[in-house]
């Protein structure tokens, strides 16, 4: 996502290099370059329109310090307008009411709306603690409720049954008086989706709003449909007194236009954006951090979040022990290394969240989930007595291995390599050598060739 906008956000840097200071001509050449950029990512004309006389007000004759270029003191003031555009400051989820809170997912079919909830009664549960009920009341598409049970059963939340021939309403009052009687802290209720705005669908769903009476309106749109989901969520907007945004699929090709104009359109504050197809895809939206996304600065404090949950702190300790201990690193350890990682969202998610560089030169490196996948497939081919002792891996071993892994016997002989720069710098590690083991980082690192 935003790879147009993060290279044209850095051209405007290079067009203002020499310059003394910001001018109103100096500057017109790289605004027309941002707004190419916003045009090209489908942001909404009204807000191309503001945020551009914005950043001209704030960016004429603004005094350049000595230690920035006026290119990084127009991209600071373009910083400062996203984060604005975006809302300004991250918005929590309401739960403060009498129990149950009621969430009511709102948005067109194919939006997310049913794996959003799933995600979203996940991250309930464990970082807020909370027992958590999932309801459907899409009796139009059968799929759709059997879907949401199988995402209960997956998150460990509970999941109120449908009986056949329910009406919405119907559904609606039981599960409320099921979650009170059952002292639940929140229900979701997952409601019906259709391909476009009709007057059915917003009738249907404006009277479960009076019925359930939600804390929360949270609409889900898709990040890839562009101008398209401004104009849908402003129509929701209309009929129901929204108060958030979920943007679902940002990990997608979506070219950034829904995030930089939801909130302005609409007035209401995105609370979560999903990335991915795993339940741990859903991440609290903060407009800084997006906007230093956007312009190539990477998000290290979510990439820090995102290790503090992914990483197995008891694996980590293990480790740490046997290494002190004297005992060498085998491949045992180096496939949780892989699993670390995948917890962490894979190879592509923690590339989202490096600044651009970074993130290049990994690019450059070829590193991605396929080849850790692979790795972890040829971890697996081994017996326990070769995973602990790699050193007996001979030419027939690795023939037997290569064959059951589906792979040539050149990337087991790769991967041997690779682990056994790996089991050097733990040695390092242990030892205190910290300088050399940062010169062999790239050897450690899984699928960098």
């Amino acid at each position: 996502m935003f790879d147009n906008l993060t290279s044209r956000f850095s051209g405007v840097i290079k067009t203002l290099r020499g310059e003394a200071r910001l001018t109103e001509s100096n500057i017109q050449e790289a605004l027309r370059e941002v707004r190419m950029a916003l045009l090209e990512a489908d942001v909404a004309l009204p807000v191309i329109k503001e945020f551009i006389a914005r950043v001209k007000e704030k960016a004429v004759g603004q005094e350049v310090m000595s230690s920035l270029s006026p290119g990084q003191a127009l991209v600071g003031v373009v910083h400062q307008e996203l984060i604005a555009i975006m809302g300004g400051e991250k918005v929590d989820i309401n739960l403060v009411t009498v129990p149950p809170a009621v969430i009511l997912m709102a948005g067109l079919q194919g939006a997310g709306k049913t794996t959003s909830s799933g995600k979203l009664a996940k991250w309930l549960m464990e970082q807020k603690k909370k027992k958590v009920l999932l309801v459907s009341c899409d009796i139009y598409r059968p799929a759709a409720i059997h879907q949401l049970e199988l995402l209960a059963k997956q998150t460990g939340a509970d999941f109120f049954p449908v009986q056949t021939g329910q009406q919405p309403g119907e559904i609606a009052t039981a599960a409320l008086d099921f979650a009170r009687r059952h002292h639940h802290d929140v229900m979701i209720m997952d409601t019906a989706g259709r391909l476009a705005i009709d007057e059915a669908m917003m009738r249907e769903i404006g009277e479960l709003n009076t019925l359930l009476k939600p804390i929360e309106i949270l609409f889900v749109v898709d990040a890839m449909q562009g101008q398209d989901a401004v104009n849908t969520a402003k129509a929701f907007a209309e009929v129901l007194p929204l108060t958030g945004i979920i943007l679902t699929k940002l990990d997608g090709d979506s070219r950034g236009g829904a995030a930089l104009s939801v909130r302005h359109i609409t007035g209401k504050p995105i609370k979560f954006a999903g990335v991915g197809e795993k339940l741990t895809g859903l991440e609290p939206f903060y407009p800084d951090r997006m906007a230093s996304r956007i312009l190539g600065m990477g998000d290290v404090l979510g990439l820090i979040e995102e290790a503090q949950r992914g990483v197995d702190q008891n694996e980590a300790e293990k480790l740490a022990k046997k290494m002190k201990s004297g005992k060498s690193f085998d491949l045992n350890d180096f496939k949780m290394q892989f699993q670390q990682m995948r917890n962490m969202g894979g190879m592509s998610a923690m590339m989202d969240k490096l600044p651009a560089q970074l993130s290049k030169a990994a690019q450059n490196v070829k590193m991605d989930d396929k080849v850790i996948g692979r790795t972890e497939g040829i971890i697996n081919a081994m017996t326990s007595q070769e995973r602990t002792k790699p050193e007996i891996l001979k030419a027939s071993r690795k023939r037997r291995i290569a064959a059951g892994a589906g792979v040539t016997v050149q990337e087991v002989n790769r991967l041997l390599a690779q682990f056994e720069q790996t089991q050097k710098m733990m040695k390092m590690m242990s030892k205190g050598g910290m300088t050399k083991m940062m010169r062999g980082l790239k050897s450690m690192l899984p699928g960098m060739r």
